[in-house]
């Protein structure tokens, strides 16, 4: 990462440019990409992690929740539906979304463009995840042919982010 980056006493100051972060392609159903602004790896001791995501048209994000985190999601580009615990809302650019710990959410892009947002998770960890079951982005680059996730995928997430869903 070339960001900008400076401590002094009055403690961190950071500034990551578009496609300066790392990135990675997300595999099926999400496909499109996740980009690291923020987390422990450019800040030591940052209690949270934070960048930007892209879901390619028809993709979404598995339903899923956290264990013990708050997330603030902030779209602002594109459209789709953010289903919470199983309640459909209506994303467009400017949707902003708190979520507690244990708040099921799914988000579908149901747009002909990238479903474009700027999360923030505390604690961090997403980054993590995105490494763990995506493949490496140089951004300019074409998107690959859609890949599966991980056979071991259920293992990363618990290992990392999430909590599993009891039905």
């Amino acid at each position: 990462m070339e960001a900008a980056q400076a401590k002094d006493e009055k403690g961190y100051a950071v500034v990551v440019q578009q496609d300066e972060g790392p990135s990675w392609w997300q595999p099926v159903p999400a496909n499109g990409y996740g980009e690291v602004k923020f987390s422990q790896r450019n800040i030591p001791g940052l209690p949270f992690s934070t960048g930007t995501q892209a879901i390619a048209p028809g993709g979404y994000i598995r339903d899923h929740q956290h264990p013990d985190h708050k997330e603030i999601l902030f779209f602002y580009e594109g459209e789709g539906v953010l289903e919470l615990d199983g309640e459909p809302h209506p994303i467009r650019p400017g949707t902003t979304v708190y979520l507690g710990s244990f708040r099921r959410h799914k988000i579908i892009n149901t747009g002909t463009k990238d479903l474009m947002m700027f999360w923030t998770i505390m604690p961090g960890g997403l980054d993590i995840f995105f490494e763990e079951i995506g493949r490496p982005r140089t951004p300019g680059e074409p998107a690959p042919e859609p890949f599966a996730r991980p056979e071991d995928v259920e293992k990363i997430e618990m290992d990392t982010i999430f909590a599993p869903i009891k039905a």
